[in-house]
């Protein structure tokens, strides 16, 4: 169930994240992220993911990436899994991820430009 607005305050910030969250699906920006949600990314929870790192980007006030949704690559064992391009058009693939990785990706890639090396998918 959703939160009652109880004050101008809290509307006006409601009100910012949504805003936000269109912004994050106008592109493209400085770095591209992919969240993978065909059948088995949903089913691992691709959805929340997708919902935290939306989260995750307005609470760090991040706003140079493009975030968006697709279907699977054929890598069901690994999901919900996300690839981030860079600035540079370097791409990364992370998977099996959940909040606290999510988190860790944010503040050390996304906003520290240094990758988050321990949650890579390797091939």
């Amino acid at each position: 169930m959703a939160k009652k607005v109880s004050s101008p305050e809290a509307l006006k910030k409601l009100r910012d994240k949504v805003r936000s969250e269109f912004e994050l699906r106008d592109g493209p920006k400085e770095i591209q992220i992919t969240i993978h949600m065909g059948t088995c990314g949903i089913a691992a929870g691709a959805r929340d993911v997708f919902a935290q790192l939306s989260t995750e980007l307005f609470d760090a006030h991040v706003n140079n990436v493009t975030l968006r949704q697709s279907g699977c690559i054929g890598l069901c064992d690994r999901e919900p899994m996300m690839t981030m391009v860079d600035r540079d058009g370097v791409r990364f693939m992370y998977g099996n991820l959940n909040k606290k990785k999510l988190h860790d990706i944010v503040q050390s890639h996304i906003i520290g430009g240094v990758p988050a090396n321990q949650y890579f998918i390797t091939t």
